[in-house]
């Protein structure tokens, strides 16, 4: 039984398909059950994996745990603890590639993602673990431009030519999936940037290509991009920190893009065209 916390998440929903494929038994914790929308196969519990007491039921007979960040938040190192306790012997915490930065410099931080705590938590746990350190999600995109390209051809953002390296949710899902079910990386902290750096106006282009579109990128002054997010309801602490580490890497990525996915999978990992692809849908209007 492996039980994830975060499942109905980015990460967390195709993590239990990945899982349900492989044919583990999946338990998903959530606070909502009824709205979780999970695959048919995953027993789903009510709970708050910030509050651990609350889901102590929930690891009677699991044997791995997937940590998220976000959903955990500062309660990681009690509920791992609280985990071991209950007989869990292997633990995968998703966490970032920035997580050796600076605190104040984790944009996700002042979104409540805690990626230094749960890894931390996992690395000594006394159980077996794995950390997952990932790049930007493939899917911000969305959550960026999304309403501006089902609106129209002209993307307005900030520093068109910051690049990173966008990784598939799906991949991340897949490499947790192997952690989660063997001891293939047990003790280790696995980097994993997507294939490809790509500046934020590649990124639009190929959004363009996908939709058979003429996108284009229009740019915006960082303080007008900042008060813009500030109007759609972004934390300020969160949108600082977000201009702060587009204009200290704008002249490389501050985490290129690597094969590190296809040597832990043994496959091409999927492009942000790829995603792209599978998702254009959500472009549309």
């Amino acid at each position: 039984m492996i039980l994830i916390t975060g499942a109905t998440g980015a990460v967390g929903h195709p993590l239990t398909a990945a899982l349900l494929a492989r044919g583990a038994a999946v338990r998903a914790v959530t606070r909502d059950p009824a709205a979780a929308r999970l695959p048919a196969g995953v027993e789903t519990f009510g709970g708050d994996p910030s509050r651990p007491a609350s889901v102590a039921p929930a690891l009677d007979g699991v044997t791995a745990l997937f940590l998220h960040p976000r959903a955990v938040g500062d309660a990681a190192a009690a509920l791992v603890a609280l985990a071991r306790e209950r007989g869990v012997r292997r633990v995968v915490a998703l966490s970032a590639l920035n997580v050796d930065d600076p605190l104040d410099e984790q944009p996700s931080r002042f979104r409540g993602d805690r990626n230094k705590e749960a890894e931390d938590a996992a690395a000594t746990s006394g159980l077996e673990w794995t950390g997952l350190r990932a790049s930007s999600f493939a899917g911000n995109a969305l959550t960026a431009w999304g309403a501006q390209i089902r609106a129209g051809d002209v993307v307005r953002y900030v520093h068109p030519d910051f690049q990173e390296s966008p990784v598939d949710e799906r991949d991340l899902a897949e490499v947790a999936a192997r952690a989660l079910l063997t001891d293939e990386y047990a003790g280790r902290r696995l980097e994993l940037p997507g294939p490809q750096s790509l500046s934020h106006r590649e990124m639009v282009a190929v959004l363009g290509e996908v939709l058979g579109r003429p996108l284009r990128m229009a740019e915006v002054p960082p303080e007008a991009a900042v008060q813009g997010m500030l109007r759609q309801g972004l934390p300020e602490p969160f949108v600082r920190a977000l201009m702060a580490r587009y204009a200290a890497h704008l002249r490389r990525p501050q985490h290129p893009g690597t094969d590190q996915v296809r040597s832990l999978l043994g496959r091409p990992a999927r492009t942000f065209a790829d995603w792209a692809a599978d998702h254009a849908d959500a472009f549309r209007a």
